[in-house]
């Protein structure tokens, strides 16, 4: 495995308000795309001319508001944008991360020393039948959930089968605890989609009038949400972000830092993840070797040398996965992390305080991007109501699909 040659650094950036819904305000893609970026320039005190290069995450623009070409809309944003060379990014729900790592590799490469990356997706413009419809391309084909009406609910209620055959029966009771640490954690994130929902008990246990099933084991409050939301960030050369520091009386020490990166891509049908599975310990070992390659290229040798975690959730049955994927438990343990605490905002390790894609919300391109912003906002001690204390190293974990595409990052400091 190689190892990053160049370190790249985190300036900062910004994230829209996930709660909006920016068709119901007369307003398209490009003002999502703009409102991000405008707000991270003015965060980290940049300027349109400082941008060398830009990479955008998205994954169903032309089915959703009938727009490619991405990389257009960005070089409209201002005139000192025309000419910045521009791409799109697509993995599904990686897409986000797909686009950080090319970003990764411009700076490593000697290319550019400050290059945008701008995650995107406008979804709630069309009924949720119809997204879920859009979101399916995601899957193979006609080879795959077929028949399903909520394919991905549908999906991930299938992975908890599969669980439950390896290891034992998933008891639901630690799935609602899951969504309702992520939903608590969101309510205290001013851009959260769901900061003002209201919830009861029934809401996070199998009650069937209050948290109903939407496909197989998967119930309402279980589930990601449709969002529309942009998030940007802007990564630096050791060179670049030294005369940042310098310039706003900050040591490059106290910078954020990408430390360590995993990507991986696993065969497409979900079948096909499970022969490879077979004679694993792991339900997922792609994801669980994703994670150990950043891990790997970050020096780190336990996960309990991080502080917090920001991990894909686009189910609660997902980050169940994603708890013994980070070795926080044994295979097939990690109902033991979510009993003893120590997922919580409070415990040993807290799991998305930003609120995750449950809690926070989740427009799909962003989410890897929105990812990466949260963790330099931790290890930064940006994060506000959300800060986890004294928090120095976080890990991300982004997955597309049904585990397709896997991405995991470290981010840090130096001290």
């Amino acid at each position: 495995m190689s190892q990053s040659s160049k370190a790249v650094y985190v300036l900062g950036g910004a994230q829209t308000d996930f709660a909006r819904s920016w068709s119901r305000e007369g307003l398209k893609i490009d003002a999502l795309m703009s409102a991000a970026l405008f707000d991270g320039l003015n965060s980290t005190g940049l300027e349109p001319r400082d941008i060398q290069s830009a990479h955008i995450g998205n994954f169903t623009a032309e089915l959703f508001c009938h727009q490619g070409q991405l990389g257009g809309i960005f070089a409209g944003l201002h005139p000192d944008l025309s000419g910045v060379p521009a791409s799109r990014h697509e993995a599904a729900c990686a897409s986000g991360s797909m686009a950080m790592l090319s970003a990764m590799a411009e700076i490593e490469a000697g290319r550019y020393d400050l290059v945008c990356v701008l995650g995107v997706e406008y979804m709630r413009n069309v009924p949720g039948q119809t997204a879920s419809e859009y979101l399916a391309v995601a899957a193979y084909a006609d080879r795959e959930w077929t028949e399903e009406r909520y394919l991905w609910p549908a999906a991930f209620s299938d992975l908890n089968d599969v669980y439950s055959e390896k290891y034992g029966p998933v008891d639901y009771r630690h799935l609602g605890e899951i969504a309702r640490i992520n939903y608590q954690n969101g309510r205290r994130n001013p851009n959260s989609q769901t900061r003002s929902w209201t919830f009861t008990d029934r809401n996070f246990i199998a009650d069937d009038e209050a948290n109903p099933v939407i496909a197989g084991k998967v119930r309402r409050f279980d589930c990601g949400q449709i969002t529309d939301g942009a998030a940007v960030v802007f990564l630096a050369s050791e060179t670049r972000a030294r005369d940042y520091a310098k310039t706003h009386g900050r040591t490059l020490n106290r910078l954020a830092r990408i430390d360590g990166w995993g990507h991986r891509t696993a065969p497409m049908l979900f079948t096909d993840k499970l022969q490879e599975s077979r004679n694993s310990a792991y339900v997922l070992p792609q994801v669980q070797q994703t994670i150990q390659d950043s891990f790997s290229r970050a020096g780190v040798g336990s996960v309990f040398e991080l502080d917090a975690i920001e991990t894909h959730d686009c189910f609660a049955m997902t980050e169940y996965a994603a708890i013994d994927s980070f070795g926080i438990t044994a295979p097939g343990e990690s109902w033991k992390a979510i009993e003893n605490g120590i997922i919580a905002a409070d415990g040993r390790l807290p799991i998305n305080p930003s609120g995750g894609l449950i809690g926070l919300g989740h427009p799909v391109g962003a989410t890897g991007v929105r990812m990466m912003l949260d963790g330099y906002k931790q290890v930064t001690g940006r994060a506000a109501d959300c800060q986890v204390e004294a928090a120095h190293k976080v890990g991300l974990l982004n997955i597309g699909g049904s585990t397709t595409t896997i991405a995991s990052f470290v981010v840090g400091t130096a001290t």
